[in-house]
């Protein structure tokens, strides 16, 4: 009986493991990338006036798609509910300003692509000009961002100390909402990601700043469930060839990120790029030349 109970077992045992290797292959085998992600948080991810779902983002993601012949799934999620989707296999990864920071013994992370900063933003006419000026004011975040991680972490480098001197600190869905609330006087200040920041800073026009002081710096990745290396690995090379053949840098100039980025061009093609810029300086020198001798004769 009890040999019949250890077989039993151990076929279930294999039987799961099989499960789970099916599970981590479940992006490369079906040729579909689904893409987790915020519908809110431009520039990394949004729906634009046309009704589609854009940002930074997305359109890396797609490129992955576009080397790898797969097709790109965008699914639009809960940002509280991200790790259930993620556990469940409803989604391959959490791709939209998703930070790495004190998070990486809980996923499988790609290489981080962008330097971001949490930040502050505030009514322009508010009197705020200080992190010590939000003492008894109320502040908002977005539900389980990294943001509210920050302000709620007693660790080195955690900001509880500074949250506990507001008179609260709300949580809201999305930053949309968390603007509006801002722009009708009911926050008097946001803690937010500073991409998201100068995106809706431009977009909105005047009326609101955001504070000199950072409340910290941290950097974006792709989440895979942990585990998932070999579909991290892909994505990772393909984001490799995609910074190399200048895709990246034109999405971050598209979006306003340029300086943000981390990804950098492979050693041969960081020296192509140096010498073909060199070679335009020289010839735009020789003919500056010609043209002043021209000018001259």
């Amino acid at each position: 009986m009890k040999k019949r109970t250890v077989a039993v077992m151990m076929a279930a045992m294999m039987a799961m493991g099989m499960m789970s290797a099916v599970n981590v292959q479940a992006g490369i085998e079906d040729k579909t990338l689904v893409v987790g992600f915020d519908a809110e948080y431009p520039p990394y991810g949004y729906m634009d006036e046309n009704g589609e779902y854009t940002g930074f983002d997305l359109e890396l993601a797609q490129a992955v798609c576009d080397l790898e012949g797969w097709e790109l799934e965008k699914k639009p999620i809960s940002w509280d509910s991200k790790d259930q989707e993620l556990e469940s296999g409803s989604i391959d990864c959490i791709w939209n300003g998703f930070t790495m920071n004190g998070r990486e013994d809980d996923y499988t992370f790609s290489v981080p692509y962008v330097d971001n900063s949490q930040v502050i933003v505030v009514a322009e006419d508010s009197g705020i000009e200080t992190l010590e000026d939000l003492a008894g004011k109320t502040v908002g975040v977005q539900a389980a961002s990294a943001a509210l991680e920050l302000l709620q972490s007693e660790e080195e480098g955690g900001q509880k100390e500074l949250a506990d001197t507001f008179g609260s600190l709300n949580e809201f869905a999305d930053y949309n909402t968390a603007f509006t609330e801002l722009q009708a006087g009911a926050l008097d200040a946001l803690a937010i990601d500073v991409g998201v920041a100068n995106y809706q800073l431009k977009s909105r026009g005047e009326g609101f700043v955001m504070l000199d002081e950072t409340l910290n710096t941290e950097q974006y990745a792709i989440g895979f469930k942990k585990g998932n290396d070999e579909l991290c690995e892909i994505v990772n090379a393909d984001l490799q060839k995609l910074t190399d053949d200048g895709t990246v840098a034109e999405l971050a100039e598209k979006y306003d990120i340029a300086d943000m980025v981390t990804l950098e061009a492979s050693g041969d093609t960081a020296a192509e790029t140096e010498d073909a810029a060199s070679e335009e300086t020289a010839e735009a020198e020789d003919e500056a030349a010609e043209t002043e001798e021209a000018a001259e004769e």
